[in-house]
């Protein structure tokens, strides 16, 4: 086997979380309500690839592949988090299905024959644009998605039948590629969705290292320094920002995640260099208050911009902030993850489970994927969507970012109650669990148990926004841990060890420029606080006003049946003000606020420097 070089943290093994309070009753709620029935109230997530070659040819969206891949890319990282038994059964079922619809010479696409991996089809059409002519395929991209997809589940499951079907799609993909024909010439216009499969290709390389995948990665990272290809790595890496190359959309967010596999295989550190100068050009010009990425689909330079925040963007950018923590150990990134998941990543999820959104702005109001934006829908897959067979990876995540190990020992970046079982770095039986409210309050209560003693790092996260930090082992006070770093516990760790870490709730800022000049965002800890005029007793829907200097806080409580996860009352002017977590804002339709006026920011502690537009460090 090649040598490749590993991430610097990973996961830990064979982890199987059991999470509680909020978090846990979204994932309960997407197992219950959307992954377990999709299929059979959606049956054309899986007969679109039969349908194939009837004719005449159904029209199809252009990116319709897609679906299966994101949907088997949430459900096998959402069993991964629970070892929910009845979803590995599905799993099993939903696999086999998938993989007996594979063509003889490895196709896994809904295009007829002629069509497939070409960049065309007679029948890709959108009725409702109004146009006729067909538009180009994304043929390429839906089988990098079906590929990742089939991997997570090779690799969880050990099952070398899926790992042959993977095989058999990128023997197809060098066959069709690899005499003559480039992959961005099928796919004029979509070059960033169609080469993403770089991606899928690298990591499988890494499963089965055939000297034909590794000329295909070659060519694919050639061709994309030309300039309709994006030409990311020259463009990062000579100090531009992503969102002035040629390809800023969303779907190179996957492309990336390509060229920081390809430091994995070959250890040239310009890729790891521009990997990670993209990514702190996004935090830095791209992601908004909320945590959500893109403006209209695409990087924009202002993360002030009203353009759509599509729940697809969102996913993208957790999924490469995720390579990016294990790419660097930076904790700072964890803060990021965070901040997308428990706000943009929580809000534009049903808290039914049943439904998500397509665009989740940083003020507006929300509307279900299949009511403000249904052309996607197709006759016997009605909820069938590119943002809704992806959204549930929100969740999903957690498993690869929220509890981590290294050479040393292990990482906690997730805080919220939960245990988890899994094993040490040396391969040996733990729990950890944490007692926590958090984030309606600072203090959690982490219990270390492992099987038998053992001596191992024990580092856990300190988000930048917390300031003031106590952290105590056994009850014994510890020196205060610095802001936007790990906290390490060095020791050897016996079964009812307890380390307490108490993080600082102490409200901090976005003072806004450009289209949110003279605004401010506001922020208890990870969650950025909304006001949706439903919970006001007043329910006047304009935006308050605050004075940052004497913004006394309480916690309230709601008499109306659907009641927001976090909801507290401040000082505004003459009376006091609600205002609520982010994810629950605008749950009932309401238009919702999160920039306000805020007299005195500049004496408010901490608001200085907003703690939400990460800086790379030096």
């Amino acid at each position: 086997m090649t040598d490749f070089r590993r991430p610097l943290i990973v996961p830990c093994r064979d982890a199987s979380w059991n999470l509680s309070g909020e978090v846990g009753a979204r994932v309960t709620a997407a197992i219950e309500q959307w992954i377990l029935p999709l299929p059979y109230a959606n049956p054309g997530l899986l007969e679109m690839f039969r349908e194939r070659d009837l004719q005449p040819a159904r029209d199809r969206c252009p990116w319709e592949g897609e679906y299966a891949g994101k949907y088997l890319t949430h459900c096998v990282q959402i069993y991964r988090l629970t070892r929910d038994d009845r979803l590995r059964r599905h799993l099993e079922w939903f696999v086999h299905e998938l993989r007996s619809l594979q063509a003889a010479d490895g196709y896994l696409g809904p295009w007829p024959p002629g069509s497939r991996l070409t960049g065309s089809a007679p029948n890709s059409r959108i009725r409702s644009s109004g146009m006729d002519d067909p538009l180009p395929t994304w043929d390429a991209w839906g089988h990098y998605h079906v590929m990742f997809g089939l991997l997570l589940w090779h690799m969880e499951s050990g099952d070398d039948g899926t790992l042959d079907c993977v095989r058999r799609i990128a023997d197809l993909m060098c066959s069709t590629y690899l005499n003559g024909t480039r992959l961005y010439a099928t796919s004029p216009g979509c070059e960033e969705m169609n080469m993403a499969c770089l991606h899928g290709l690298c990591l499988l390389y890494r499963q089965i290292p055939n000297p034909e995948y590794l000329r295909l990665i070659q060519q694919i990272e050639a061709d994309l320094q030309q300039p309709q290809c994006g030409d990311y790595i020259r463009v990062a890496l000579e100090g531009k920002e992503f969102y002035q190359g040629r390809k800023p959309r969303w779907e190179s967010l996957h492309v990336i995640q390509g060229i920081g596999e390809l430091y994995y295989l070959t250890g040239d550190e310009r890729y790891r260099d521009a990997f990670e100068n993209i990514w702190w050009s996004i935090v830095r010009n791209d992601r908004h208050n909320n945590g959500g990425f893109s403006s209209g689909e695409q990087a924009s330079g202002n993360p002030y911009d009203d353009g759509a925040i599509e729940t697809c963007c969102t996913i993208a950018w957790l999924a490469l902030s995720v390579d990016m923590l294990k790419l660097t150990g930076n904790p700072v990134v964890a803060d990021e993850i965070e901040l997308s998941l428990l706000n943009s990543g929580l809000g534009f999820l049903s808290r039914s489970g049943r439904w998500c959104t397509y665009n989740t702005p940083m003020e507006g109001s929300r509307g279900a994927f299949v009511v403000d934006h249904n052309w996607q829908a197709q006759p016997g897959a009605p909820e069938l969507n590119c943002c809704a067979v992806n959204a549930p990876r929100s969740l999903g995540l957690i498993g690869e970012w929220g509890l981590m190990e290294d050479a040393g020992g292990l990482a906690i970046n997730y805080f919220g109650d939960c245990a988890v079982h899994t094993r040490t770095p040396a391969g040996n039986a733990i729990r950890v669990a944490q007692e926590t409210d958090y984030p309606a309050s600072g203090r959690i209560e982490i219990a270390i148990e492992p099987k038998a003693p053992e001596s191992f790092t024990l580092r856990l996260r300190v988000p930048q926004w917390s300031h003031e930090t106590r952290l105590a082992l056994n009850g014994s006070p510890l020196t205060s841990p610095r802001a936007g770093a790990y906290a390490a516990i060095e020791r050897r760790w016996c079964a009812g060890d307890r380390v307490t870490l108490e993080l600082d709730l102490s409200l901090h800022y976005w003072v806004g420029e450009r289209d949110r000049a003279g605004r401010s965002s506001v922020y208890r800890g990870p969650i950025l606080l909304a006001h949706d005029p439903r919970l006001s007793a007043d329910a006047d829907a304009r935006p308050p006003r605050f004075d940052a200097a004497r913004m006394g806080e309480s916690r309230s409580s709601f008499a109306g049946w659907l009641r927001p996860w976090l909801h507290y009352q401040y000082a505004s002017g003459p009376g006091d003000i609600a205002l609520c977590d982010f994810a629950s804002a605008g749950a009932t339709g309401t238009p919702y606020r999160t920039w306000f006026q805020v007299d005195n920011v500049e004496r408010a502690a901490f608001s200085a420097t907003n703690t939400f537009r990460s800086s790379r460090p030096e």
